[in-house]
């Protein structure tokens, strides 16, 4: 049940005497001046906080707000981690960790937190409430840590596997940053050309006389409809880009596009390896966390980030509970490599598959990265090369009826 949540403004003193005043979530006045004394402040006034308006207002534009990152998740739970095993209570953690963290969509969501677990629900079943913002690794991983006694082993090793998951997004990036660049700065510069340049030729075309070369028409023609065709291609590209944004997580969708992206030439062994280097990371953080193998497995297959791979580990999952190894159903699946499966039944054999498993995961980071540094040398090249022959060929088009005068002259 969610719990209505107040803002609250407040002026207090520290212990050096001196004012201090902000804001806070609560959900009574009560439960405001316990977070407040929470932070080692002596309350002087309270007051619900009245909705901002005019500027004082925080704008956010449907489908442009900010999310909870994987660095602020990582960050948030190795803070939780150290302050829970320096004795700190779980609500006082709460209260300073909301209060103190850059993420203001987190903040708020920890301030929401604290309320749940302050009326007596538990840290998971708080977390679970927010399931766009808290991934099921992280939750349950965070209920088994309750239930064995281990709640800041599990959030340290929820840091660790955000810090490696975000560095790895970060490789990825970095990677893509350089081709998309060259392809925005393709596509303006036929843009500008055709909506600057062209004209320019096209007047002068016009008193030469005779027919033009067919792909100097096709220029000029483009550029005379530039004025629709512009327009149209931006808003089917920002339609185009919003529906992906809204749909792209839909089963029917992934069930479409995954596939591709395994079978895609180049990239797609690229595409493969980070779906098992995720797969592999968040199994043997569970199955070290305490999580039962059968909960595990329903949990990392959408970890993974690839619709193909969740329905391998379903049906390895549907094998599992029907009394078999870990390692049969996963040779019947082709998305898994030989390397995977062969280092994954020996994990099983010897009782250590947890780390069998985090090494795997290790080997194919380094994988990526390798792969990422080699794409990146080979597109360059070519990116470059694809720029001089787009640019190069209207040139060349622009130029060719003046060559064909040229050479009647001769």
């Amino acid at each position: 049940m969610s719990i209505a949540v107040k803002s609250f403004a407040y002026t207090s003193r520290n212990d050096s005497g001196k004012i201090v005043k902000g804001k806070i979530d609560a959900a009574s006045e009560a439960a405001a001046l316990s977070k407040i004394r929470g932070l080692g402040l002596q309350p002087v006034t309270v007051e619900e906080a009245r909705a901002g308006t005019g500027l004082n207002r925080e704008v956010t534009i449907p489908g442009f707000e900010k999310g909870v990152d994987l660095k602020s998740l990582a960050v948030m739970s190795r803070q939780m981690a150290t302050m829970i095993s320096s004795g700190l209570s779980l609500l006082k953690a709460l209260t300073i960790l909301s209060s103190q963290t850059e993420n203001k969509r987190l903040a708020g969501i920890l301030q929401q937190v604290s309320v749940n677990v302050e009326q007596g629900g538990s840290l998971s079943d708080a977390f679970a409430m927010h399931p766009v913002d808290f991934p099921p690794l992280m939750i349950n991983m965070i209920r088994a840590g309750e239930t064995g006694g281990f709640l800041e082993q599990a959030l340290e090793s929820m840091a660790v596997n955000y810090e490696k998951e975000a560095k790895l997004r970060s490789a990825i990036k970095s990677a893509m940053a350089y081709p998309v660049m060259v392809l925005v700065m393709s596509f303006a510069a036929v843009i500008l050309m055709l909506v600057f340049i062209v004209p320019v030729f096209k007047d002068m075309f016009a008193g030469f006389g005779g027919s033009l070369p067919a792909p100097t028409q096709m220029l000029v023609t483009l550029s005379e409809n530039m004025f629709w065709i512009a327009p149209v291609l931006l808003v089917l590209g920002i339609v185009g880009w919003l529906w992906w944004k809204a749909n792209k997580n839909t089963d029917a969708v992934r069930r479409l596009i995954d596939p591709i992206k395994l079978k895609a030439p180049v990239f797609g062994q690229l595409v493969r390896k980070i779906a098992v280097a995720r797969f592999t990371r968040n199994f043997a953080n569970m199955i070290s966390g305490g999580v039962p193998i059968l909960t595990a497995l329903n949990v990392v297959g959408e970890t993974s980030g690839n619709w193909v791979i969740a329905q391998a580990t379903q049906r390895i999952a549907e094998s599992v509970r029907t009394g078999q190894s870990i390692t049969k159903p996963l040779a019947n699946e082709p998305v898994f490599p030989p390397m995977v499966v062969q280092m994954m039944a020996v994990g099983e054999d010897s009782g250590s598959l947890d780390t069998m498993l985090m090494k795997i995961a290790d080997f194919y980071d380094d994988e990526v990265e390798r792969m990422t540094d080699a794409l990146t040398s080979l597109i360059e090249p070519l990116l470059i090369a694809f720029l001089g022959v787009v640019v190069g060929g209207m040139i060349v088009a622009l130029y060719l009826p003046i060559f064909n005068i040229a050479t009647a002259v001769k």
